[in-house]
């Protein structure tokens, strides 16, 4: 299966380029490289951002207009074709090699593999108290509303392209990785999580956690998706599907 690699990035020029290094670099069990296409999209970065993932060998994309799903939306527009699309952060904050286990997962049947940091292992600053709490309090919403248990809503995932375009993703902003979630939910698609360690940011500030702006903005974004969604499936009449398992 191919795979595609999206990275939504600012202001990473210290990062990046690790980024795309460490996961062009990861191999198969014959040695064959995994990655087939890669794209960052500088979501109006200041600073040389795309010189550097250029130089670590991904294509990059501009959006000057900032929000985390507008710059995924964009990068996947430029992807090239492929049976697999992984979703990371430029910040350095995963490692590499466990991509691996999110891509193996849906070579293994399931349709969405979510990276869970809380079934993985935390350095300690990896994640603020802002971001451990809305994650919870996601995760408890969506087993409430849908039945389904949810760990984490990780940004390190692998979906199938087919599953990817069948979601018909629209948020730009932060409401991004749980539109695809509850979607995947809706829609009765298998969703799977996978371990994954969260890693300490090395080097500048995270634009989620590091300021109040983003942690609001965040916050507001991610339970706003979820009621919209909820309720166009109440308007809709169209009760959710059990996920297939």
């Amino acid at each position: 299966m191919t795979v595609g690699v999206v990275v939504p990035a600012r202001d990473e020029e210290q990062n990046i380029g690790p980024v795309v290094a460490d996961l062009l670099a990861l191999c198969d069990d014959r040695g064959a490289r995994v990655i087939d296409d890669f794209v960052v999209c500088d979501n109006g970065s200041t600073d040389a951002t795309a010189i550097r993932a250029r130089e670590a060998g991904a294509r990059t994309v501009r959006q000057d207009t900032p929000g985390y799903g507008l710059a995924c939306l964009t990068a996947l527009a430029a992807l090239r074709p492929v049976d697999i699309v992984l979703f990371t952060d430029g910040d350095r904050s995963f490692k590499a090699v466990q991509g691996l286990g999110l891509l193996e997962a849906v070579a293994g049947g399931a349709d969405l593999a979510i990276g869970s940091r809380v079934l993985g292992r935390k350095e300690p600053g990896a994640l603020s108290l802002p971001q451990r709490a809305g994650n919870r309090v996601a995760s408890l919403l969506i087993r409430l509303l849908w039945g389904v248990a949810v760990t984490d809503l990780g940004p390190y995932r692998a979906i199938r392209a087919e599953a990817l375009q069948r979601l018909d993703m629209q948020d730009r902003a932060y409401g991004w990785t749980v539109e695809m979630q509850v979607k995947a939910i809706q829609y009765g698609l298998r969703v799977v999580e996978v371990p994954a360690d969260a890693l300490r940011r090395r080097f500048g500030r995270s634009k989620v956690g590091g300021t109040l702006r983003g942690v609001v903005g965040a916050g507001v974004g991610i339970l706003s998706m979820i009621a919209r969604l909820r309720l166009r499936e109440a308007r809709l009449g169209r009760p959710a599907r059990s996920p297939r398992r």
